[in-house]
Order: C-alpha cells, then sequence, then structure tokens
C-alpha cells in the first residue's frame, strides 16, 4: 500500500500544472518615463497577468545594479540574467554595425523613425543573435535626442568650438565635423557637468532632461534630432529563450508587441511637442510645471547644413567601421526607407 501511494504522488506530480517560469529582467534609467511608464508596469503585471500566473518576473534596471552601460547587454549573453534593455548606442563598442540602427537626423517625426525601426528589425537581429547570444523582443524609442545648452546659441553654426556631451558614437562623430568637442560624459553626470562648465551642451531626449532636471543647468533648448531617438532594444538571452517552449514564447512576444512596444511609440508621437513645452513653456505641459528655457528655431539651412555632413562625413565614416557587408545590408533597408545611400569600397 505504501509504494502504491508513492506511485501515485508520483504520477499526480508528473500530470500537474508545470512550475511557473522565472525571469530576471534588467530594465533602462528607472527615472525616466519609459521605464517608469512602459516597462516597469508591463514586467510586474501585465506579463504575469496574460501568462495566468505561469510567468514571475524579477525586475531591477541597470542603474540601480551600477552596470557600466556598455556591460549590459555583454552580461545579458552571459546569462547573468534573463532579459535586458537599454540603448543600443551603449553597446556599439562590441558591434559598430548596430550603430545603423539609429542614424541622426534621417527621421524628424516618430513615424519615420519606426520605419527606420522596422527595417532595420532583421539586421538588428541577426546583430544581436550573434554578438551577444540574445534573442530581440522589441526596439522602443526614447522621445528625439535634442540639445540642451548652458550657453546662448541660435542656430547649429553657434556648436562650432564647444565642449558637448554626445549621446552616441554616430552623433559624437556629428559634432566633430561640425567644429565642437564631443565629449563622453554619462547620463546622470551631465547636470553637473553643465553646471561646471565640463561641458556647454549635451544631447539627450527632450523629456529624459526635462525628468532629470536638466532645465536647472541648462539655459538654451535647440530641438534639432542631433541624437536620433535613441532606440532601445529589448532582448532576452538566447539559451533562455530557446529553453521556453513554444506557448510561452508565442505569449511573451505577443504581450511585448501589443503592451510595451506599441505603446511606446504611440506616446512617441507626440512626445518632442509636450516636452518642448514642459522645457520651454511654450504651450501646455502635461507632466508637470513648465520651465522657462529658451527655445531655439532650427531653421532649414541648418537642417540642410547637418543633412549634408551626415551624408558626406558621418555615415561614410560609418561604414569604414562597420565593414562593406553591413553597409550593403543598411543601404537596402534602412537607406531605402529613407532614401540615402552609403558608398562602400
Amino acid at each position: 500500500m505504501k509504494n502504491t501511494s508513492l506511485i501515485g504522488v508520483a504520477i499526480l506530480g508528473m500530470t500537474g500544472p508545470a512550475l511557473a517560469e522565472n525571469l530576471t529582467v534588467v530594465g533602462s534609467w528607472s527615472g525616466l518615463p519609459l521605464h517608469k511608464q512602459f516597462e516597469a508596469p508591463f514586467w510586474t503585471e501585465t506579463l504575469p497577468e496574460a501568462s495566468s500566473g505561469k510567468i514571475n518576473v524579477e525586475l531591477t534596471t541597470h542603474n540601480q545594479m551600477n552596470l557600466g552601460v556598455g556591460d549590459v547587454f555583454r552580461l545579458l549573453g552571459d546569462g547573468v540574467y534573463d532579459v535586458a534593455m537599454t540603448v543600443a548606442d551603449y553597446a556599439v563598442a562590441d558591434a559598430p554595425e548596430l550603430e545603423g540602427l539609429d542614424v541622426p537626423l534621417l527621421a524628424v517625426t516618430a513615424d519615420d523613425a519606426r520605419k527606420m525601426v522596422d527595417a532595420a528589425r532583421p539586421m538588428v537581429s541577426d546583430i544581436y543573435r550573434d554578438r551577444f547570444n540574445s534573442h530581440v523582443l522589441a526596439v522602443a524609442p526614447y522621445p528625439p535626442q535634442v540639445v540642451f545648452c548652458n550657453a546662448e546659441v541660435a542656430s547649429l553654426s553657434d556648436l562650432q568650438g564647444k565642449k558637448i556631451r554626445a549621446s552616441g558614437r554616430m552623433t559624437a562623430k556629428f559634432l566633430e565635423a561640425l567644429g565642437a568637442e564631443g565629449v563622453n560624459v554619462s547620463f546622470s553626470e551631465v547636470p553637473g557637468a553643465l553646471q561646471k562648465g565640463v561641458v556647454d551642451c549635451a544631447v539627450t531626449g527632450a523629456g529624459s532632461g526635462y525628468s532629470a532636471g536638466w532645465w536647472e543647468v541648462s539655459t538654451h533648448l535647440m530641438p534639432i534630432p542631433l541624437g536620433g531617438w535613441d532606440s532601445v532594444v529589448t532582448a532576452v538571452n538566447l539559451d533562455k529563450w530557446n529553453s521556453l517552449d513554444l506557448e510561452t514564447q508565442s505569449l511573451i512576444e505577443s504581450e511585448v508587441k501589443a503592451n510595451f512596444e506599441q505603446p511606446a511609440w504611440d506616446v512617441a508621437a507626440d512626445a518632442l511637442v509636450n516636452d518642448v513645452a514642459c522645457l520651454t513653456g511654450n504651450g501646455d505641459c502635461p507632466s508637470g510645471d513648465a520651465r522657462s528655457m529658451t527655445l531655439v528655431d532650427v531653421s532649414q539651412a541648418d537642417f540642410d547644413k547637418a543633412r549634408e555632413i551626415l551624408e558626406t562625413e558621418v555615415l561614410p565614416n560609418w561604414a569604414e567601421r562597420a565593414g562593406s557587408d553591413w553597409v550593403k545590408r543598411w543601404n537596402a533597408s534602412v537607406g531605402e526607407a529613407v532614401g540615402v545611400s552609403v558608398a562602400t569600397n
């Protein structure tokens, strides 16, 4: 009788509900709207509820872990955690071809930025698979990366000779071609750098700058997307992904697309207008108290000059770093979507 009881217990264990999947997730900057409005609710509430409790998530962020931003995807590939999300530009030291995801000045609107991302998605997926042992789940935008200055500026030419914090390598190359000095300063250190004169200007998303209080240490806002849209990639360790059953994979992908990625893009459509209003007081601010930065009008001549520098100097420079195979893929995807072609050797 005792043996029969043990066998019965074993059979019940085999036929009972599967154990829950536990995911360790590392989000992007904890204090910025993308994490607070979309990442945190999705991973801690939406996905666990959609799975009926079959997926449990332990969420933190890379800044809460004191991770170097360049280490986020390296450690993901090593399996230190299961899922990670941060700005793709943080990973270009390991994958220079990844710079082609978020080229400055090619997209002025959220629709244009989405077209670029959608065109680049197959290329990005291959990069993350081969470079970071990861499977891409989503690519979401920060707002357009604009220019905050703690100095009087009236046009793009006024940036010449200034020390400027860039939001990515390609942006730094653009600033150098413009005659400015690109300075490497982490996002969290920018307010102090602006206040102390370590940099004269800094590039980040208008909403990010509002949330982080950059308006306290800068006076002029130039709403030209010199840093692109700072695409944030969400990826899962490939070994972890392959260990999940097809039903779980399908659930995660469909929920990420519908309840994280798409809502983030929907908000991005109006983000720049709203964020500029919050920073300058020109219009209604939906995020809190409006500030009083000076809004610098960007002329068509400034856009034309910036586009010329991008196409004649910045993109050819990137082509040398990325290699001809990746440039050909970029021309056939992103380049075709935006009407730009980079020469290959």
